[in-house]
């Protein structure tokens, strides 16, 4: 039978008149009985499916996909005839003789074939696009305004050509798939909601295996890949759970530059995450990671160190790190260029965070020193905040510790943090006031620095706020001429006073009192400010709600002044 000129609806004929013919053979061969067994389920699935293709109303000629599909299957039907002819004992006149194992690898691949077209069929009749309403949507790219019927629609068939067609096939359709996916960076997410909910991921996901397609099938599955995770929680958990990490992995490992781009984005996207975060050390993944941000393109060692950022807090990944040779090359990226500085400050400040064998690493490879310079150079606020929390991190070191106190130029760039920076910034930096060390002359250098810190102490967020700056308040005042210079700034003054009325909200009393009794060590003249501002009226009425400290620091603010009234009165 020649397919070539024939119609569709014409090889749809001749697969129904083919099926029963093939099916009686089935069941009765005279050789390999147990394979014609399982030739014969499948084909009477297969007529099943055929039949329901045949009973749908719809114009079978205009599928394209039944317009590939069919002629295939036709083919493998006629192979498999002739094959049960001379199994049954009535081979063609013309047939040549074939050796037992010749026939045996025969039937195999023509099992084989069918079971590949009945995927192919349900996975038809399962989209529904060979419904007769489907049938009648001309196939084409989706409007902006595009209805959500119309749009899974179109996804299906993507999915559908990704899965049946030839690579030419799979290429339009990533090609449609990336345009929608794209097209959603300007839109609501319905896109990605839809390609989600409607595509099959899994097969996509399928599409980045190395063994099984050409480079720029791969480069479009992985870009695809890449959107859907960056844009969609859902489609992130799905892809997941997909086990997609697996072949990104493997493509940041060994794939072109292009690719490792977007699987190194993909692979970002899904570890921010922390649930998934545990499956980099699972699937051997450190290695590949340390290898990206040593040597890969600005784009993958970007979101290559953002992946060791989202998973530096797991520790089979921390012991994995120091295997591979992490911190140094971290270190060797908090002088880069972009974003992927600050990735690496933060994945440091999580390593010094979790034990002294990290911070004396870091150190050892000039991590400190590294981690100055990026805090002198940036003016980004993320950047700054992650170079802070890993000096930060770091400060408990003795070494550290005496680097940061003797260093004039990080004290002055924490000072100006305090007064310019945003309220994490100021936290990061009261905090680190509060644990070093500092002599007198470097807390000097703070003096400019102590009205940002009264006006921290107002702010509720973020929490801890209002403690570590009247902490380093406290430490700041402990400096006779830092009072001075407190006791001149009657602002100041005046926030703190108001700060103890019990009227005012937002604000634990304990700290604003933790800075009058630091300005009453002496020597100061802030005694006479506090007083003519109404800090003992509000003292008073926070003794008489018997708030802890109130009574004893009235008696401070009071009664000291009423001893030496007495004192001169005795001497007159």
């Amino acid at each position: 039978m020649q397919m070539q000129g024939s119609s569709t609806a014409t090889t749809l004929d001749l697969i129904l008149h083919l099926l029963p013919v093939l099916l009686l053979q089935s069941l009765s061969p005279r050789a390999f009985t147990s394979r014609w067994h399982s030739i014969s389920s499948k084909l009477s699935h297969l007529q099943s499916s055929v039949s329901q293709i045949d009973a749908q109303s719809f114009s079978t000629q205009s599928n394209p996909l039944l317009q590939l599909l069919l002629p295939n299957l036709l083919s493998t039907l006629q192979k498999t005839h002739y094959l049960a002819q001379l199994c049954c004992g009535d081979p063609p006149s013309t047939a040549p003789t074939i050796g037992k194992l010749q026939l045996q690898s025969d039937l195999d691949i023509a099992s084989s074939s069918i079971s590949l077209h009945l995927h192919d069929l349900d996975l038809l009749l399962k989209s529904g696009l060979l419904s007769s309403t489907a049938a009648a949507i001309v196939l084409s790219h989706p409007a902006s305004g595009s209805s959500m019927e119309d749009l899974a629609f179109f996804v299906r068939d993507v999915f559908a050509r990704l899965q049946i067609g030839g690579l030419e096939f799979k290429k339009k359709a990533l090609d449609s798939l990336l345009q929608l996916l794209h097209e959603d960076g300007l839109g609501d997410g319905k896109n990605v909601h839809v390609v989600s909910d409607e595509g099959d991921l899994q097969y996509l996901i399928h599409l980045l295996d190395a063994g099984n397609y050409p480079s720029f099938i791969r480069e479009q599955a992985v870009s695809a890949v890449a959107l859907l995770a960056a844009a969609s929680d859902s489609a992130k958990r799905i892809l997941f759970e997909e086990g997609a990490l697996g072949p990104l992995l493997r493509l940041l490992e060994s794939g072109s530059s292009a690719v490792k781009e977007k699987a190194a984005a993909a692979i970002y996207a899904i570890t921010s995450d922390p649930e998934n975060a545990w499956a980099i050390s699972a699937y051997g993944g450190v290695p590949a990671l340390v290898d990206a941000c040593r040597s890969g393109s600005p784009a993958t060692r970007t979101h290559a160190s953002g992946t060791m950022m989202n998973v530096a807090a797991v520790e089979d990944v921390q012991h994995a790190m120091v295997e591979e040779g992490a911190v140094p090359v971290l270190v060797e990226l908090l002088a880069a260029e972009g974003p992927t500085p600050g990735n690496a400050a933060k994945c440091l400040s999580i390593l010094a965070s979790c034990s002294d064998e990290f911070r004396v690493l870091i150190e050892r490879e000039n991590g400190l020193l590294r981690l100055l310079e990026l805090l002198q150079e940036t003016n980004n606020p993320d950047t700054l905040e992650h170079a802070l929390r890993a000096i930060y991190a770091l400060s408990p070191s003795p070494s550290t510790a005496k680097a940061l106190s003797s260093s004039t130029a990080f004290l002055l760039r924490i000072a100006e943090l305090i007064k310019q920076g945003n309220h994490i910034l100021q936290q990061i930096s009261a905090s680190l006031i509060c644990s070093l060390s500092l002599n007198d002359s470097s807390k000097l250098a703070f003096s400019s620095s102590m009205g940002s810190l009264v006006k921290m102490l107002e702010l509720p967020k973020p929490v801890g706020l209002q403690e570590v700056a009247a902490r380093a308040l406290v430490s700041l005042l402990v400096v006779r001429a830092n009072r001075k210079d407190f006791a001149r700034d009657e602002k100041s003054i005046t926030r703190v006073v108001l700060m103890l009325d019990p009227k005012k909200e937002g604000v634990c009393k304990k700290f604003p009192m933790m800075v009058v009794s630091a300005l009453l060590l002496g020597g100061a003249g802030a005694r006479k400010r506090l007083v003519a501002d109404g800090a003992c009226q509000h003292l008073q009425a926070l003794a008489d709600m018997e708030v802890p400290g109130a009574k004893k620091l009235l008696q401070k603010l009071t009664g000291n002044r009423l001893k030496n009234i007495f004192i001169r009165g005795w001497r007159d």
